[in-house]
């Protein structure tokens, strides 16, 4: 009797440590907390009911993605985005509001530095400023990026600040070329 009930309490003791576990990805890496607060403009027909997608990360590459936003849980917050107006579930991303989502990935190892959002479907979406606030480490937080423009469907659209120098004569961009594959011709 006594090692069946030995038994039980590792059987237990296993289980309570793998629910412990909960933070970490599949791959071992920790999770961790992010806030997100994301304006609309007050522009007329600004406002979207349509998918909308969040990637951001640092300049190491560390990628967080998170997809369907409009599924999270929204807050929405004053125009300085400090105090909380309601914490009802509520549609996001209508005109003159900030809303802010509580989202989970992978962890930043520095400032997040680039962000990019993507909508998919027919609305013309027109966000103003998206912040990125990491829990537990404000200096990994991002600086706003600004959009005030319409995000055009099914790609992704944002900002790199990841490469940038400041000189004196302005913010200098690192330039990015893309190479195409060459093309085999078979015999």
């Amino acid at each position: 009797m006594g090692m069946e009930r030995m038994a039980r309490f590792w059987l237990l003791f296993a289980a309570s440590m793998v629910a412990g576990v909960a933070g970490f990805t599949n791959d071992g890496k920790q999770n961790c907390s992010y806030t997100v607060k994301i304006e609309t403009t007050c522009t007329k027909g600004a406002e979207t009911s349509d998918h909308v997608s969040l990637r951001f990360g640092d300049v190491d590459s560390h990628d967080v993605t998170v997809r369907h936003l409009n599924s999270k849980h929204v807050r929405r917050v004053d125009k300085i985005g400090t105090t909380v107006l309601d914490d009802v579930p509520r549609r996001p991303f209508q005109a003159c509001s900030i809303d802010e989502f509580q989202v989970e990935g992978p962890c930043v190892e520095s400032t997040v530095c680039y962000l990019y959002l993507k909508h998919i479907g027919k609305d013309n979406w027109r966000p103003g400023r998206v912040q990125v606030h990491v829990a537990g480490k404000p200096g990994f937080s991002s600086l706003p990026f600004y959009f005030r423009r319409f995000v055009p469907e099914h790609v992704w659209h944002g900002d790199d600040m990841c490469d940038t120098q400041v000189t004196p004569f302005g913010i200098r961009h690192t330039r990015k070329v893309l190479s195409k594959k060459p093309k085999t011709r078979s015999p």
